[in-house]
């Protein structure tokens, strides 16, 4: 009896249509999944606590290959280094964070990235005042090799000046900038 209910089962499996959804932010891999009564597959919306407004995850970007990632009232952002530069760099063995309550201007000096082949000074993009750090990278600087755009991040930043976001450049525009 086992057996007949199994084969049923994996009957009904095969011959659904399914779509799953899969987010990954800060590390944490999430999926979801919900059967409706048609057999398809659908996946609700994330509801541990991550931000789901199309504004929470813009991100902007320097042609020194800074970034920028915009909190929903677009006051505040938390910024790094892209994928790009990380990986140019090689092997993070050093992190110079700035200074909290630093008054910055854009394209201010604020920190330094060093590696095994060579080191490179984290600009801001905006004008602002930086407001938090990531400690972890003191500790461990190689985070930004395992996710420059995520968990490496370097700082939080007050923004000053809302009108020069407008001036970086969007995902799409910083793709071709790299690939020059």
């Amino acid at each position: 009896m086992a057996a007949i209910v199994r084969s049923q089962i994996a009957a009904r499996i095969l011959s659904a249509s399914c779509v799953v959804s899969s987010s990954r932010r800060a590390g944490v891999r999430a999926a979801t999944r919900q059967w409706l009564p048609n057999r398809t597959l659908l996946s609700p919306i994330n509801t541990k606590g991550f931000r789901t407004s199309p504004t929470s995850y813009e991100k902007r970007y320097t042609k020194d290959h800074e970034w920028i990632e915009l909190s929903d009232d677009k006051a505040h952002g938390t910024m790094g280094i892209t994928h790009y530069a990380a990986s140019a760099l090689g092997d993070v063995v050093y992190v110079e964070l700035p200074t909290l309550d630093l008054e910055v201007s854009a394209g201010d000096t604020i920190g330094a990235v060093e590696s095994v082949k060579s080191a490179s000074d984290i600009m801001t993009p905006v004008t602002g005042k930086i407001i938090a750090t990531n400690e972890k990278l003191e500790e461990k600087p190689g985070t930004i090799n395992k996710g420059p755009e995520g968990e490496g991040w370097i700082a939080r930043i007050q923004i000053g000046d809302a009108k020069e976001i407008e001036d970086l450049m969007g995902l799409d525009e910083y793709r071709k900038h790299t690939e020059e």
